[in-house]
């Protein structure tokens, strides 16, 4: 598929996700902004989760050593 044909449909996928109007679930919506929680758990990590774990392997200090 060329460059041109590529453009146009991601014009169309973007023009139908901009002008789409998809059922919302406001009761969803609702206890997610509310805080109070939900009974499929949703899949989302607690704030407990990172608390007490080692350091990141991405934490800078601790990956200072390599660049000596």
């Amino acid at each position: 598929m060329g460059r041109g044909r590529a453009k146009a449909k991601q014009t169309k996928v973007a023009r139908e996700l901009k002008y789409s109007s998809p059922a919302t679930d406001f009761a969803s919506l609702q206890r997610e902004l509310s805080g109070s929680p939900s009974h499929s758990g949703g899949g989302l990590l607690s704030d407990e989760h990172d608390a007490d774990e080692s350091r990141s392997r991405w934490d800078d200090d601790y990956d200072d050593d390599w660049r000596r």
